[in-house]
């Protein structure tokens, strides 16, 4: 969501027009976002201060596969050390996972703004002690109101070059998060497109799920910079008002 429908608490152009197409035409659509800060609750009473109303069950977050993906793997009383936001914590709690600074089964890592050098010593020792390292989403960086801020691979990789252990990353590109979409959406691969301002999660996520992928320029990647890749994305256009037509 962040730099394809919005940068921070601004709506970006052309998705007001973006979304009353979608609605007005009757599409199955889904809000894929690999941040893992906040609920769905949340994320649709942000679209709604922005003037746009959109049901919580259009929301599928990077913390919600995280947690579909830990309850599939681990034993039942399974145990979690978590750096993060609410987002993070309520749907690993809905999962049924309980917190643990002590010995935990696994450490999770989401985007945070609570990032703090006690934290990173306490998973760099839960890590070395045996428990395993999980991260929702691999972005490096992400677009804000102010510019570019890092992201949760930033925030990781403290953990991972003091462990020398490698996160397993759950949010996109991870084919396992387009599966869900796809299933919530209840739509064949040729009848779906993914919509993306990042060639390295959002463009390459499709490609590999042979999905039709749709590259914005409203965000991260930059017309510029999609010749660093090597691959393209189906489509590129300023931004999703480009769409409707």
């Amino acid at each position: 969501m962040d730099g394809v429908i919005y940068h921070g608490n601004r709506l970006l152009d052309g998705v007001l027009r973006f979304v009353e197409w979608l609605q007005s035409q009757n599409k199955q659509f889904i809000f894929l976002t690999n941040s893992s800060e906040r609920a769905t609750r949340e994320l649709a009473q942000k679209l709604a201060r922005m003037g746009l109303t959109v049901d919580e069950s259009h929301f599928y977050t990077s913390a919600l596969a995280t947690a579909s993906f830990l309850k599939s793997q681990a034993p039942p009383g399974s145990s979690v050390y978590v750096i993060g936001e609410p987002g993070l914590f309520s749907a690993l709690y809905d999962a049924g996972f309980v917190m643990n600074e002590v010995n935990p089964d696994y450490v999770i890592v989401g985007e945070t703004r609570s990032y703090s050098y006690e934290k990173i010593e306490c998973a760099i020792r839960l890590v070395l002690d045996g428990a395993k390292l999980i991260a929702t989403n691999p972005d490096i960086t992400g677009p804000t109101e102010n510019g570019i801020a890092p992201a949760c691979r930033a925030l990781v990789a403290p953990i991972e070059l003091s462990t020398g252990k490698s996160a397993y990353y759950v949010g996109k590109p991870n084919p396992l998060m387009m599966r869900h979409a796809l299933k919530r959406l209840g739509v064949s691969v040729a009848d779906t497109a993914i919509i993306g301002d990042r060639m390295d999660t959002d463009i390459i996520a499709g490609i590999e799920s042979e999905i039709d992928t749709v590259l914005v320029l409203s965000g991260v990647t930059t017309r510029e910079g999609i010749n660093q890749f090597p691959y393209r994305p189906h489509y590129v256009l300023k931004n999703v008002g480009e769409i409707p037509g």
